[in-house]
């Protein structure tokens, strides 16, 4: 936190040359509200605030226009003004204030707050307002216990009374702010390249394995071209049913895994509770049987026990790193959600032990599309680290640059 010694304002971690105390400023004296309607009708993009993606259109955020085909009455956003939204969710307990970047202009409710800005680094501005350093003096000014359906009973004037703690100098707002808008930019990059590798390894087990009764993938390894063969998945493992409450093995739950990805999300090394639950060896596959388009799956290194709604499935005529990447493929788990019960569905046994799916007759061809596989997930790993790292960054210095 911020150093506070009557009303010196300092923060933990700024750039060098600077030593001034931060000021605490009225909004209201370095902004103005704005109440241009859309009355020539200049725009007809409706624009909602995301805590995570700022003023977005909102046909795409919620496939579908939540606001009236006549938005001539609603407030006409220019590109580089604020809105603040006072609606409540758990990312934003406070609402969310951020500026329009994507669009030229846009329409926004008259239940949002707009303002532009007459001094200072609008850069620094939108940093600010992703820190919680805001929510003290919107909380004072909150009417207790006014909230309705989550939306913040805080009038305009009021809004602009609030206090926010800024530099004094303009050079160190334009440092802070274009320290964050570069790390937003980094995080963005890394953001992209995950989603594609994940839009790559949908892609890949879509064209990997064969579609519509063909014997023949889209896409295979060099060197194999034999047609693939139909098999019963009861011919190709065993679904394993035996008990245990070994209390010296790791045992993984649902919440254990991170759903889609089969990794962990947690150290499982001392968590030896000594529930039941069935053993499972390294090799075999863990799959969620419990809402199964959850996408609950795993393929361990280590023995343990798999407690809940899970199959273990133990591979025979098959190679076991093949068969975790069959359950992942459309087919299965359009098979899979063809479940039995409705609240709770479960992926039907009876009916996917005696489908049947393609599979290649050369064992060495399972294992060369469950290497590659492998290593996609590696590579998405990888960039998805980088980005918890980045994202951790970012926090830690949202906490430690303002005051």
């Amino acid at each position: 936190m911020a150093e506070q010694h009557g009303k010196t304002l300092v923060p933990q971690i700024r750039f060098a040359g600077f030593t001034d105390p931060w000021e605490q400023r009225k909004l209201g004296d370095v902004a103005r509200r704005v109440t241009r309607k859309n009355e020539n009708r200049d725009s007809d993009l409706p624009l909602t605030i995301s805590a995570q993606y700022g003023l977005v259109d909102q046909r795409t955020f919620f496939n579908n226009q939540v606001a009236s085909k006549d938005m001539s009455g609603y407030f006409l956003l220019h590109k580089g003004e604020f809105a603040y939204n006072k609606s409540t969710s758990t990312d934003s307990p406070w609402g969310a204030i951020k500026r329009l970047e994507k669009y030229d202009m846009g329409c926004v409710s008259t239940l949002y707050i707009c303002f532009e800005l007459l001094s200072g680094d609008p850069d620094f501005l939108v940093t600010y307002y992703e820190t919680d350093r805001w929510y003290k003096a919107v909380q004072l000014i909150a009417a207790e216990g006014a909230r309705n359906h989550g939306l913040l009973n805080i009038a305009p004037d009021d809004f602009f009374e609030t206090q926010i703690c800024i530099p004094k100098r303009i050079d160190e707002q334009r440092q802070i702010g274009a320290f964050f808008d570069r790390l937003d930019s980094l995080i963005t990059l890394h953001q992209r390249k995950y989603d594609k590798l994940c839009v790559l390894k949908k892609s890949m087990l879509d064209k990997m394995f064969p579609k519509g009764g063909s014997l023949y993938p889209e896409i295979r390894f060099a060197g194999f071209t034999d047609p693939w063969e139909q098999r019963k998945l009861s011919d190709l493992t065993d679904r394993v049913s035996i008990q245990s409450s070994d209390s010296d093995l790791p045992q993984v739950e649902y919440e254990d895994i991170i759903p889609g990805e089969g990794t962990l999300n947690k150290d499982l090394r001392d968590k030896k509770g000594g529930k039941t639950g069935i053993k499972f060896y390294a090799g075999d596959v863990l799959y969620g049987k419990l809402r199964p388009y959850l996408m609950n799956w795993l393929y361990p290194q280590f023995n343990g026990v798999a407690v809940g709604d899970f199959w273990v499935l133990r591979a025979t005529e098959c190679d076991s790193s093949f068969l975790y990447r069959l359950v992942q493929t459309g087919s299965f788990q359009r098979l899979a959600n063809v479940s039995s019960g409705s609240k709770m569905p479960r992926a039907d046994w009876n009916l996917i032990s005696q489908s049947f799916f393609a599979v290649p007759a050369d064992h060495a061809e399972q294992k060369a599309i469950a290497k590659g596989l492998a290593e996609l997930d590696t590579l998405i790993t990888l960039h998805q680290r980088k980005l918890e790292l980045l994202r951790n960054i970012k926090k830690s210095m949202l906490d430690k640059m303002f005051v």
